[in-house]
């Protein structure tokens, strides 16, 4: 991180938008901040086809939904020594990774560290279509970026 560098704001990019910088840009970090339970039943996005994976911390567990008391420090501990220029958060729908990437954000610009924290528009499953259900309408997987199930 050079000096002079101006903090940004946490900003979102679409499930493709994201996809490309993760191929073009070998530091960039998708953090997945789901639970547990929907990493297990609903899938995870897969980073394979780009020679490696996401970073899977949770935001709040499952089921009571309680914000991780130390979910900032957990991923910036987990980036290790240097911290990318680019991260991803991604959630179901795009709330959860928002509040996500501005705890992290908040983290590192109190480290006097910059980096670009991304909420992923639309999540993992985008939004509830006319039926009620989620993965059609927007999202990483209605946008046909890889994922699969375990």
């Amino acid at each position: 991180m050079g000096a002079g560098r101006v903090a940004r704001r946490v900003s979102e990019a679409l499930p493709r938008e994201t996809w490309d910088t993760l191929e073009s840009d070998e530091s960039a970090v998708l953090v997945d901040v789901r639970s547990r339970a929907e990493w297990v039943l609903v899938g995870i996005p897969d980073l394979t086809p780009l020679g490696r994976s996401a970073l899977f911390v949770e935001w709040a567990g499952f089921p009571d939904m309680s914000v991780n008391p130390r979910f900032a420090e957990t991923v910036v501990n987990s980036l290790g020594p240097t911290i990318p220029d680019k991260l991803f958060f991604l959630c179901r729908s795009g709330a959860r990774s928002l509040c996500a990437a501005e705890a992290v954000a908040g983290l590192l610009a109190h480290r006097g560290i910059v980096a670009d924290c991304i909420n992923v528009a639309g999540g993992f499953e985008g939004d509830l279509d006319a039926d009620r259900r989620r993965g059609r309408i927007n999202g990483w997987k209605a946008r046909g970026m890889a994922w699969r199930q375990s």
